[in-house]
């Protein structure tokens, strides 16, 4: 099956959006087969504002209306606690509001943006989106994260080569309570890193100080303005380090 025979068999459905490169393409082909497929983005602490702005441009050069729900996920006991399967009881959480809404909507079927890349077997947000029959196209239709770029990049979305972006709750270990203000900081720091014009990084916090993560062909520019990374990372963190493990793009 490819996506356009999926969408022929399934044209009306709900996308859990986030405006990455996997959502953005999917809901591309859905237009582009003429699917009436509605993107519902779910903005939480978790989700940084970018995310959002890019959810809203790439609808609006699709021609799709955006839903936004606002949710609180810290009021989640389960999540704000951070066990090592948080995502397990954050994907039950939001796609459980999402299919609320949705059936509301008028829509019975849910999608999101696996792909074929994913580990679908060992990873706890997935166990949700199973027990409450999320769909993924993608992941169904075998297409890789490797040939969703190249897709997308064909298709002329600006999301082509967008670095892959995990929930700002992965920056902080399990077992350290969740908070809103801890969320903000890291957040405002990873702003700081973009402006002077890094990307594909992490900031993970690391008892009290900033661990950066960064790609091996970015490590010659952090030696080189180091001083001024340290100037504008220090008002947030103990102190400001440097994994030496370089970070590996997805």
């Amino acid at each position: 099956m490819d996506l356009k025979e999926f969408f022929q068999q399934n044209p009306r459905a709900a996308l859990g959006f986030s405006g990455g490169v996997d959502s953005a393409f999917l809901l591309a082909m859905a237009v582009k087969y003429k699917a009436q497929v509605q993107p519902y983005f779910i903005k939480t602490a978790f989700q940084p504002e970018f995310e959002l702005h890019d959810a809203r441009e790439l609808t609006r050069r699709l021609g799709v209306e955006l839903t936004v729900i606002e949710h609180d996920i810290l009021s989640s006991r389960q999540v704000a606690e951070n066990p090592e399967n948080r995502c397990y009881y954050c994907k039950k959480t939001l796609f459980g509001l999402l299919k609320e809404k949705a059936l509301k909507d008028g829509y019975t079927m849910l999608l999101d943006g696996t792909n074929a890349s994913d580990d679908f077997s060992d990873r706890p947000g997935m166990q949700a989106i199973r027990e409450l029959e999320v769909r993924s196209p993608l992941r169904e239709c075998g297409l890789t994260k490797t040939e969703i770029r190249r897709l997308s990049k064909e298709e002329g979305l600006f999301t082509w080569n967008k670095p892959s972006y995990a929930c700002l709750a992965t920056r902080i270990p399990a077992g350290t309570v969740l908070t809103e203000p801890e969320l903000q900081k890291i957040e405002k720091a990873e702003d700081k890193l973009f402006s002077l014009g890094f990307t594909d990084f992490r900031i993970r916090l690391f008892h009290g100080a900033a661990r950066i993560q960064l790609p091996a062909e970015q490590m010659a520019k952090m030696t080189e303005i180091r001083e001024e990374i340290y100037r504008e990372l220090k008002p947030y963190f103990k102190a400001v380090l440097l994994d030496l493990e370089t970070r590996k793009s997805v």
